[in-house]
């Protein structure tokens, strides 16, 4: 196989859910079918396209990392968030612009979970 056609391959087995419907119908033009193809969904056109090349589907890949515990309670977690406003706010008055927007994602990202610990 050369180095072209291998490259097509790999391409095809790990980014058919990227390629458009046009594609797709050209790759399965080239496959045996039964069916129209050209009646074909996206859904169904990479379906078959997997089972045609034999091609394992690993399911739903998670992009996220999994959540741990929280360990802060709610009162915990606010009182940080109150700390981390004052410095905040000293940043600003310096015109110290990167800290400032460092503070700012901390106290999001406590928000976040400020949410989290409630809903629990």
């Amino acid at each position: 196989m050369s180095e072209e056609t291998h490259k097509k391959k790999e391409h095809d087995e790990k980014h058919l859910d990227k390629m458009t419907v046009k594609e797709l119908r050209e790759v399965a033009e080239g496959l045996p079918h039964e069916r129209a193809i050209h009646d074909m969904k996206k859904e169904e056109l990479i379906a078959f396209i997997k089972q045609a090349k034999g091609i394992k589907d690993e399911g739903h890949v998670h992009k996220h990392k999994p959540r741990g515990k929280i360990k802060m309670t709610k009162a915990e977690v606010r009182a940080k968030i109150r700390e981390l406003k004052i410095l905040h706010g000293q940043a600003i008055e310096e015109r110290n612009k990167d800290t400032a927007v460092v503070l700012r994602h901390q106290i999001s990202r406590l928000k976040k979970i400020s949410r989290r610990v409630a809903e629990a």
